[in-house]
């Protein structure tokens, strides 16, 4: 290389160029070392200066102060058409070839450039992976924020489009004959035997990609789209569930989906399956537990000559609106009347279940016998009997009888099982306990409950309760027995159904909003004759 031996300068300025630029200096130096060849031999294990350059992975071009080409080195086959004379202007990058330049100390300037192909490649690669991978986080977080069937089904359609295809469709599992259906504009249902050979496939679980086939059931049935918006292609997939599909994805474009189209959808489509399942199990559980807490709400209070009943009830927060606290009230032929107030050991739907059969007991026992104590023995061997192996499942519960006296007032025979004792509002103002307690029942063979006889005067109320009300905790502790009696001093006049009311108030702002147990009162008064 004559040219760039000639315009090397100063042997200082090399020495300088050398320290700042190990490429520098090998370029100017096979310069140099090409001029002195005749009085610097070149031993055979030196590395050539051309191999130095080439294991950069980079070109070097040397140009002038005028960006006329002095020399190129390096790897030259990224620069088939540029040689020395060639002139490069200032902003040289071409198609995947980067330069960077660096200008030397004597006004020359030396082009480092370097092919960026396959790191280009790589980058484009981690930013689609970046976009995917955001793309569903976004749909799983958006699909997860709801357990309602229909906002979940509207929510796949809208993250669809226009990510995976120009219009989206979501159908339910059929359902009595019928499927329902959600597109971004619209929403129906269709009568499953109107449904396309595609659509069929996927409901059955076959997933079925886009065809020249599948956009032609399609548009002949008419129903997904007008006949002038006929798509390029459609893809019917099923939406994977609990075992079963979830429903159907119907997408449709105006372009072909590529394989990593295919992919992204089968991965959105794992998603929105989850979501749609889940939405489906928590209705058909809302719908399950509230079928099974209208079958277990008590009947309406019914009316007894000489006696008035109010109720109050609050189900724990916790368990689907079903408690396990129930009361009831049989009048009987006689104008006497069987009351009960009682609890079930634990919350949801377990406890529901027992409450349903130990309240069916009771109605059922009450035709044969109407003793409380012998009522409490015959629910508990029932109880036992049904119990198909042992568990913790109990029952507390306080179990009356009242009838009518002489004078006007109530006679109430009494026996409670495990229950808290009622309390007794006296016409003096006073509240008196009635001291019973007894074992569970559904627990012993042998258990023993605890009776007696109370009076009532005219006026007088006696008040049955859960211990949802006296263990309400709230920022002072529990409300507890004691605070309750206070409550209830001097309520006596008021009816039934205020006394009831009363003690629901004072425990609902006891708690102030925190989670509580099941609460449930019973009152019954002794109504004053006229």
């Amino acid at each position: 290389m004559p040219g760039a031996a000639e315009a090397v300068g100063s042997h200082c300025q090399v020495a300088a160029l050398r320290c700042r630029c190990p490429l520098i200096s090998a370029l100017l130096k096979g310069a140099m070392t090409e001029t002195t060849a005749s009085t610097t031999p070149r031993t055979d294990t030196a590395p050539r200066r051309h191999e130095l350059l080439a294991g950069s992975g980079e070109a070097v071009v040397l140009c002038d102060r005028h960006g006329t080409v002095l020399a190129v080195d390096g790897r030259v086959e990224l620069l088939p058409d540029t040689g020395p004379g060639a002139m490069i202007g200032a902003r040289p990058d071409t198609g995947t070839l980067r330069w960077r330049r660096h200008d030397l100390p004597d006004g020359r300037h030396l082009w480092y450039v370097r092919d960026v192909a396959e790191e280009t490649e790589r980058t484009d690669a981690l930013l689609a992976e970046r976009a995917r991978s955001g793309f569903l986080a976004s749909a799983s977080r958006r699909l997860g924020l709801s357990l309602h069937p229909a906002r979940t089904a509207r929510a796949v359609v809208d993250l669809a489009v226009p990510k995976l295809g120009d219009t989206a469709m979501v159908l339910a599992p059929p359902s009595a004959g019928r499927v329902s259906w959600w597109r971004s504009d619209a929403s129906g249902w269709v009568q499953q035997t109107r449904l396309p050979e595609p659509v069929v496939d996927a409901m059955a679980g076959l997933r079925t990609h886009c065809s020249p086939w599948v956009v032609e059931e399609l548009t002949e049935a008419g129903w997904l789209w007008p006949a002038e918006q006929r798509p390029v292609s459609a893809l019917v997939i099923s939406l994977p569930g609990n075992g079963n599909p979830a429903g159907v994805l119907v997408l449709t474009r105006s372009a072909e989906f590529t394989d990593e189209d295919l992919a992204l959808i089968e991965e959105f489509c794992s998603r929105a399956g989850i979501a749609l399942a889940g939405a489906a199990l928590y209705a058909d559980q809302v719908r399950t537990a509230s079928t099974l807490q209208r079958s277990l709400l008590p009947a309406p209070l019914p009316y007894v000559e000489g006696m008035s009943f109010g109720a109050a009830y609050r189900a724990s927060r916790e368990a689907l609106r079903i408690g396990g606290d129930f009361y009831e009230v049989l009048p009987l032929s006689d104008g006497t009347a069987l009351f009960a107030l009682g609890d079930v050991c634990g919350k949801g739907v377990e406890a529901a279940v027992l409450t349903g059969e130990v309240r069916q007991s009771l109605r059922a026992l009450s035709r044969l016998e109407r003793d409380p104590l012998r009522l409490l023995a015959l629910i508990n061997e029932t109880m036992l009997d049904g119990k198909a192996m042992p568990d913790r499942r109990f029952v507390t519960m306080v179990l009356g009888h009242a009838a009518p006296a002489a004078d006007g007032g109530l006679e109430l025979t009494l026996a409670v099982g495990g229950h808290l004792p009622p309390l007794l509002l006296r016409g003096d103002a006073s509240v008196e306990p009635v001291d019973l307690r007894g074992t569970l029942i559904g627990v012993f063979p042998d258990a023993r409950f605890a009776g007696g006889v109370v009076r009532l005067n005219p006026g007088e109320t006696c008040v049955l309760y859960s211990d949802g009300v006296t263990e309400a905790k709230g920022s002072r502790g529990m409300f507890g027995e004691r605070r309750l009696a206070d409550a209830l001093t001097g309520c006596a006049v008021m009816p039934a159904g205020a006394v009831a009311e009363r003690v629901e108030l004072l425990t609902t702002e006891w708690l102030g909003g925190r989670d509580h147990d099941d609460i449930a009162v019973l009152a019954l008064r002794a109504d004053p004759t006229c």
